[in-house]
């Protein structure tokens, strides 16, 4: 079992500064793999310290300095990258090929992204030719606490850490305390590409401690969240005090609005979308909207698709779904399935229960519930699992308001090869994002969402942004 329990704080490996245990569980096998500490006050204390002492000289560096300890740990990270990707499938439980080629992958996709948009940004720029002597400087905000999920852990380390560091912030960042190892890998690639003591710390913790403490601590500046819409409000309402900036991207319940004229992939798509990370993403599309004239037919689809998908332990290869990430996560969503059968879903793949064959480890019947209707429990609650509701729609003002209809607003999906209907659907959605047709957004586009999906956006200049204060300076000769 993997040793893990010291913190990096000031550019060293320290020992907590009261031993607290807490084993990290490969869910594969229900069995730990690793053991950690988890931090107290007084480890908090230090590392915001540490980023509070380095902060004058990282944020006086030129851009391409600061630029120049990322273009190294990019390197860095390329070559480990296989080490990352077995670290993550390891304490999360994605299958090993999708921890390669999406889950650690994305983690360099994101450093790339950051380094082009930061090259790109203009941190101090005229009002305009109305005020040639006022000038507008975007300065970094200062130490920042980053709190991150375990569901996709480099995805998200990367959106807050990389902006941070490449705007002039500081930062400590408290990992999810499931899955933490990766992040740790990460600090030792942070540590390996040299960059000045105290820039960047690691502290591990729960969200009742660390995270707490870093949300209500008078030296911290700005809290970058992601995670669950009840953390978040907690958070908001601790940083409140300091008056902090908050950035938060939460939960998520997407509409995929399927059209009758939609392509004949659109429901195949939609259903592998909703199965993928074991449905453990909060932007996955797990209320599928279809038009009434092909209800029936994407019912049966979405069933078949349900039944041929694999579950199967993430260490092996291929295309199957792995198990979801801890026991009180696989018990949430057994809940939750048998709270769909008990309002009247029509139940036509999956259901409770693991799959057979693995009566080991946290898996979870890929399944999908028909003749949902959007007042239901499990049209209206974040079930974070491999959870399809298909529920019919009449008219496109019908599709609309459904989709609109949740307290949740982070991506919805819309297919349809009517242009000029998808531009009228996309702007009448109240999300973030909207994805069409099966097409992914471009790199560095903007990432977040409306109503209590959170506030902010993470990803390109967007992501810069966020950890940027705006100054208006007068007379700039």
């Amino acid at each position: 079992m993997l040793e893990k329990r010291q913190f990096y704080i000031n550019g060293q490996w320290v020992a907590p500064k009261h031993a607290k245990d807490l084993e990290v569980i490969n869910p594969s096998t229900e069995q730990a793999c690793a053991v950690i500490s988890l931090g107290d006050q007084a480890d908090t204390d230090a590392a915001v310290a540490a980023a509070r002492a380095a902060f004058p000289a990282w944020r006086d560096k030129t851009l391409d300095e600061r630029l120049s300890y990322i273009d190294a740990l990019l390197r860095i990270y390329t070559e480990r990258a296989d080490d990352m990707a077995a670290t993550i499938s390891l304490e999360m439980g994605a299958p090993i090929d999708l921890a390669k080629m999406a889950q650690s992958a994305a983690g360099a996709g994101h450093i790339k992204t950051f380094l082009r948009a930061a090259r790109g940004f203009a941190f101090e720029r005229p009002l305009g030719e109305h005020a040639p002597t006022t000038r507008i400087r975007y300065e970094p905000i200062g130490v920042c606490g980053l709190i991150t999920p375990w569901n996709w852990p480099m995805n998200q380390v990367t959106l807050k850490v990389i902006p941070a560091l490449a705007t002039g912030c500081t930062v400590v960042l408290k990992p999810s305390e499931i899955a933490p190892l990766s992040s740790m890998l990460f600090a030792e690639m942070i540590d390996a590409a040299g960059f000045p003591a105290g820039v960047f710390n690691l502290v591990n913790g729960d969200g009742p401690g660390v995270g707490t403490q870093l949300s209500g601590h008078p030296d911290v500046d700005m809290i970058s969240f992601t995670g669950s819409t009840r953390a978040g409000i907690a958070i908001s309402k601790n940083a409140a005090d300091t008056v902090k900036r908050v950035s938060l991207e939460l939960g998520g319940k997407g509409a995929n609005l399927i059209f009758a004229d939609a392509d004949e992939k659109a429901v195949v798509r939609g259903v592998r979308r909703c199965f993928g990370n074991s449905g453990q993403s909060c932007n996955a599309p797990t209320r599928m909207l279809v038009e009434r004239s092909i209800y029936d037919q994407a019912v049966a689809t979405a069933a078949q698709v349900a039944q041929a998908t694999a579950v199967d332990l993430a260490e092996r290869e291929g295309p199957h779904i792995g198990p979801v990430v801890s026991a009180a996560q696989f018990d949430k969503i057994q809940r939750l399935i048998q709270t769909g059968i008990d309002e009247g879903a029509r139940l036509v793949a999956g259901g409770p229960g693991k799959p057979e064959g693995r009566d080991t480890g946290y898996f979870v019947r890929p399944t999908v519930f028909a003749d949902v209707t959007n007042t239901m429990t499990i049209a209206r609650e974040e079930i974070f699992g491999p959870v399809l509701s298909l529920i019919p729609f009449d008219t496109e003002e019908d599709a609309i308001a459904i989709a609109n209809d949740s307290p949740y607003g982070l991506t919805h999906y819309l297919q349809t090869q009517d242009p000029a209907r998808v531009k009228r659907v996309a702007s009448a959605l109240r999300a973030g994002m909207v994805e069409v047709n099966g097409k992914p957004l471009g790199a560095g586009a903007p990432f977040g969402g409306y109503k209590q999906s959170g506030n902010g956006r993470e990803g390109g200049v967007w992501g810069l942004e966020d950890f940027l204060e705006v100054k208006a300076v007068s007379d700039w000769q």
